[in-house]
């Protein structure tokens, strides 16, 4: 079998992620990452699927040198030969960036950052054409899957219920009046105890529920991340680096003419707009502090794009990177996402730290990979679950953006829109 004449169609491909997924979750430590033959924003999108199981070598460490610590773990000459590095940044990385504090509880125990050098790798391209160890797509075809879905009874509680959601938007509010902050992420967790779940199974159900660009599958022995993330954190391509936040939420509707109605509604809202133009200027000064002077652009503003439950807003900002700065300061330089925070972010994340009740942890951070030429490709950890296989704690998150125009009951019913197809996937367990 010669692996650069092997391509796949889309339902071969559909059929091998399924097979892929339960073979990499037998290892300790794996990652799957999935476009989901989804639509992305601007174009940017080579490749539809990214597998990476065993760990060959690996990085773990938490706030204080993490980001020089992962510089020192890349080696110098990546080469031709090597595989791509995959991993996560934790959005608790916040404290080794900027004088701040996370003294919230963490429910699933993830170190801040974490990169792995896979003994097992393999990618499809956009095209169907396979990128890979030969034997292993012959291991990975040769499997049958077995879904094994057995009912379940998970009963989720609010970790905010919706008066105490409600009074803390008002909070949040009046700091807006008081010019603390001009927007804030606000995030609340959905949580369930003792359970036991296939996240393997979970994840499957999630993205066939939920397909999105930026979906993946985390395993590091007995934490696990179930991901359906629509947003893009940051992409290196060459020396062009783009950025492309999330900001403007509508429900999809039950004909093709409400459909176009809401998409219409949600292009012309001047709530949406103005809180995707602050996140969008936050970006732009992010990536300008990386970039050659004058280089910053917004290749699109306002973008609207669909998916299976809700209507987003996306915008696409790119720079150039500045041959000075090395590719993880760039990641650094940006991170946290403004879009997860607010503006101006360092006001943004002292009160998120105030009103919130959970410590964010690999939620609001983001999951990855780096190739051996540093080229790399980042999403946003929302629309996700986590799990504990030994404390059996079950977490998600879900959070809205908060300006002086919002109406608290409306942002609550945003949160609950966002989780709807998590939700739909617990309830079907």
């Amino acid at each position: 079998m010669n692996l650069g004449n092997m391509k796949l169609n889309k339902e071969e491909i559909i059929l091998f992620k399924e097979k892929a997924l339960h073979w990499a979750s037998q290892f300790n430590v794996c990652m799957l990452l999935d476009n989901n033959f989804s639509e992305n924003a601007c174009g940017l999108h080579d490749i539809e699927f990214m597998l990476a199981a065993g760990v060959k070598r690996e990085i773990k460490c938490d706030f204080g040198n993490a980001f020089e610590n992962l510089k020192s773990f890349i080696p110098k000459d990546l080469g031709n030969n090597q595989h791509p590095v995959f991993g996560y940044f934790s959005y608790d990385l916040k404290n080794e960036i900027e004088k701040l504090n996370s003294s919230h509880p963490n429910g699933i125990g993830y170190s801040d950052l974490y990169f792995f050098e896979p003994i097992h790798f393999l990618s499809i391209d956009k095209k169907g054409n396979i990128n890979g160890e030969e034997h292993l797509v012959e291991i990975i075809n040769g499997i049958s899957v077995r879904n094994n879905f057995k009912k379940l009874s998970i009963k989720l509680t609010e970790r905010v219920h919706r008066n105490e959601y409600i009074n803390n938007v008002e909070s949040i509010r009046q700091h807006i009046i008081e010019g603390d902050v001009y927007e804030l992420n606000y995030c609340v967790e959905f949580f369930a105890k003792e359970v036991e779940i296939d996240p393997a199974n979970v994840y499957s159900l999630l993205t066939k529920r939920s397909p999105t660009p930026f979906a993946s599958f985390f395993k590091y022995n007995d934490q696990f991340l179930m991901c359906a993330s629509p947003e893009r954190f940051m992409k290196k391509q060459g020396d062009k680096l783009f950025s492309q936040p999330i900001k403007g939420t509508i429900k999809r509707g039950i004909s093709d003419e409400e459909d176009e109605l809401l998409k219409h509604e949600l292009l012309n809202s001047e709530k949406e707009r103005a809180e995707n133009l602050m996140i969008v200027d936050l970006v732009r000064n992010d990536l300008a502090r990386s970039s050659k002077t004058g280089s910053v652009d917004v290749d699109e503003l306002f973008g609207i794009y669909s998916f299976k439950h809700v209507h987003q807003m996306i915008s696409t900002v790119s720079s150039t990177l500045n041959e000075e700065i090395h590719f993880v300061d760039a990641i650094k330089n940006a991170f946290p996402m403004g879009s997860m925070t607010g503006a101006p972010k360092i006001s943004a994340m002292q009160l998120i730290e105030k009103f919130e009740l959970t410590k964010r942890g690999l939620y609001s951070g983001a999951v990855g990979y780096i190739l051996p030429n540093t080229d790399f490709d980042f999403n946003v950890v929302i629309r996700s679950m986590q799990y504990n296989s030994t404390t059996k704690y079950l977490s998600y998150e879900v959070g809205s953006a908060i300006t002086f125009d919002s109406d608290p009951a409306q942002e609550y019913d945003e949160c609950l829109l966002k989780a709807q197809a998590i939700i739909d996937v617990l309830e079907s367990l």
